[in-house]
């Protein structure tokens, strides 16, 4: 706990109103949060636990944190006022934005120049542009976009005594410096706080359709998505089982979804092109019922199941990783990822034995398992990260060390306890 002593000088510093209770949202990942609003406020935050020893944590919207924490930390630095778009440029392609500001709202102003960040995390209305780096979060245009990673050109973050740390910078060719874009993402507010991001930004593509073909076998519909991933610029291809599959109108079965994008005469094409590769009768849709299909495929909520898992193989590998799993998922057919998610409350053991089955597949499809989230049950029993090498967690603890000598940057929120 927070000292009554250190809450005040926190009230002091910031100001009235900007010290409070965590919500129950925050709850497991903060116990007190407050409220910065400029970068050198978040700094002397910083400098203030380090020298009281008082661990802390970034929050954006907590969703992350409050499935992965074991136990909240004292002090939750809550980025919400930091929401300002600091610089466009559209003719450059390229955005500055603070931390705190949603993907969501980014994209809304983007849009009024016909441009947008084409990562695309579940929920983008509540998912922050800090969260969006720390936690990794991608959603089905991974495939034709990239991620947050491969979009970051700048970053600017907190770091030990408080000290503001910057890399890359506003141009796209810009490559002078260590890459710190790489080493902060998916670093789970462990290494420091971010308060900035610049990124290359796209233009909008003049139309959007999507394509949902069934299947009775799993092993036909990821055939199916191969051949449509070999001879098409899709924007993104997924393989959707059984209990997700209903919501794109094939209960019962198997779906291929498949999203492509461009000009009318690009998408007649590909339409055409489609059908006749997937050799089974699917639906196209366009204008409305395309962009509900895409948005229901974006924001399918693992984390509202009892235990869900992220999938990372080989992306051959990604079939026989799921072959006879428990549970529903959502496989990026060309990227090697998939989500795993288990409707059914579990037993501790229970959890514990599925959690073993899916990193042992993964671990022979050359890939990996993080947990995504699980019930209040079994959290405190699974490790939601998945073990490293030897070499990668020694490297990681060197990093750990020299970007946080102090340990008070969320710690035991990453790989090995880190």
């Amino acid at each position: 706990m927070i000292s009554k002593a250190a809450a005040a000088r926190a009230a002091a510093l910031l100001g009235a109103g900007r010290v409070r209770e965590a919500t129950a949202e925050e709850r497991r990942a903060a116990t007190l949060v407050v409220e910065p609003a400029t970068a050198a406020e978040v700094a002397e935050l910083v400098k203030m636990c380090e020298a009281e020893r008082i661990v802390l944590a970034p929050l954006g919207a907590a969703r992350t944190l409050r499935e992965i924490r074991r136990a909240p930390v004292p002090l939750g630095i809550s980025l919400e006022r930091m929401n300002r778009i600091v610089a466009h440029e559209p003719d450059d392609l390229t955005v500055t934005a603070e931390a705190g500001i949603t993907v969501g709202a980014l994209n809304a102003e983007l849009a009024k120049a016909s441009q947008r960040l084409p990562a695309d995390p579940c929920q983008p209305s509540v998912t922050t542009v800090g969260s969006l780096i720390a936690a990794a979060h991608a959603g089905p245009l991974r495939l034709s976009e990239g991620t947050a990673r491969d979009l970051l050109i700048g970053i600017d973050f907190v770091g030990h005594a408080g000290r503001a740390i910057h890399g890359g910078g506003r141009v796209v060719k810009n490559v002078a410096g260590y890459d710190l874009m790489k080493v902060m993402g998916g670093s789970f507010g462990t290494l420091g706080i971010i308060t900035q991001a610049v990124f290359k930004v796209r233009p909008i593509p003049p139309q959007y359709a999507a394509a949902v073909v069934p299947h009775n076998r799993a092993d036909d519909a990821f055939a199916c998505a191969a051949r449509l991933l070999d001879a098409l610029p899709l924007s993104h291809l997924e393989v959707v089982s059984p209990g997700f599959a209903a919501r794109f109108g094939t209960p019962g079965q198997f779906a291929v979804v498949a999203g492509f994008s461009g000009n009318p005469a690009e998408l007649g094409y590909q339409a055409e092109k489609l059908l006749e590769l997937a050799s089974d009768a699917g639906a196209i849709f366009n204008d409305d019922e395309a962009a509900a299909h895409y948005s229901t495929l974006r924001d399918l909520n693992f984390a509202a199941r009892p235990l869900s898992a992220r999938f990372a193989v080989i992306p051959a590998e990604l079939r026989a990783a799921l072959d006879a799993i428990a549970g529903d998922y959502c496989a990026h057919a060309g990227n090697g990822v998939a989500e795993v998610a288990l409707d059914a409350e579990q037993s501790v053991d229970s959890a514990r034995k599925i959690v073993a089955e899916w990193r042992e597949r993964a671990h022979r499809a050359r890939g990996y398992v993080g947990i995504i989230a699980a019930s209040e049950l079994t959290c405190d029993a699974l490790d939601f990260f998945d073990s490293p090498s030897d070499g990668a967690l020694k490297l990681m603890l060197r990093l750990k060390q020299a970007f946080d000598p102090a340990g008070i940057f969320n710690p035991g929120c990453f790989v090995g306890g880190l």
